[in-house]
């Protein structure tokens, strides 16, 4: 299969290809590379939702407003869509950023 055709279908880069090609090994079993793949993919999940987290606590102390009382007591709901907002873009930078 080409580097191409690995990036499509399975959305991987050059060393993908190598842990799949390295996976075709008797040593290896399918196993094993499943749950060590499942590991490193929770604990970059649990990285993921710490930064996440820090971030919307940052958020909250820099905002000049208690926006948390603006959403839930005063039901500003242009406030929770831009709050809403800047949590998307903050998800999808963190994604990016543990893609690769």
């Amino acid at each position: 299969m080409s580097s191409f055709m690995g990036q499509v279908l399975f959305g991987m880069n050059n060393s993908g290809m190598a842990i799949l090609a390295s996976a075709s090994d008797a040593s290896v079993d399918g196993f094993s590379l499943v749950a060590q793949n499942a590991i490193v993919a929770i604990i970059f999940a649990v990285i993921g939702l710490v930064v996440l987290a820090v971030s919307i606590v940052l958020m909250s102390k820099l905002m000049p407003l208690p926006f948390w009382k603006e959403i839930e007591e005063d039901q500003n709901t242009a406030l929770g869509v831009m709050v809403g907002s800047i949590v998307i873009g903050i998800s999808i930078i963190i994604a990016a950023a543990i893609h690769g």
